[in-house]
């Protein structure tokens, strides 16, 4: 069941996270430079595996309730990666690092956003499964 929406709201979550976070940077330090999510392992890592996880969740159709397990887990991946942007942008004092804030730290709000979507659409499927089972 690939035609289903929850598909095409994990593939947009899966191109925010693995392309997206390419594209756009986190912060421009105060040197002037951009700080991209490729430059720190760390945040690398979290990118990729919240892609990862949603590129699994599409595959797991046949079994919706790891799905929405997996949209669960990748929402709080999500959450991690927030709390670290938003961690070391305020807890630098003055401009010891992050001089400008990027619009790469609002990718993880938008995968959330689209996650949820998915997670939404998949408990939808789950319940109409689940009626008509009660009908035979």
């Amino acid at each position: 069941m690939l035609q289903r929406i929850q598909t095409v709201y994990l593939l947009i979550a899966t191109g925010i996270s693995a392309g997206l976070s390419f594209v756009f940077h986190l912060w421009t330090t105060s040197e002037g430079a951009p700080f991209f999510a490729k430059d720190n392992i760390l945040y690398l890592g979290l990118f990729l595996l919240s892609a990862i996880l949603s590129l699994v969740s599409v595959f797991r159709y046949n079994n919706r309730k790891s799905q929405f397990v997996l949209g669960r887990l990748n929402i709080i991946l999500n959450f991690i990666l927030l709390g670290l942007f938003v961690y070391q942008s305020l807890n630098l004092s003055g401009e010891a690092d992050v001089s400008e804030k990027g619009i790469g730290i609002l990718l993880p709000i938008f995968s959330i956003v689209f996650l949820v979507l998915a997670n939404k659409a998949i408990k939808r499927d789950e319940d109409l499964v689940k009626s008509v089972d009660r009908l035979r």
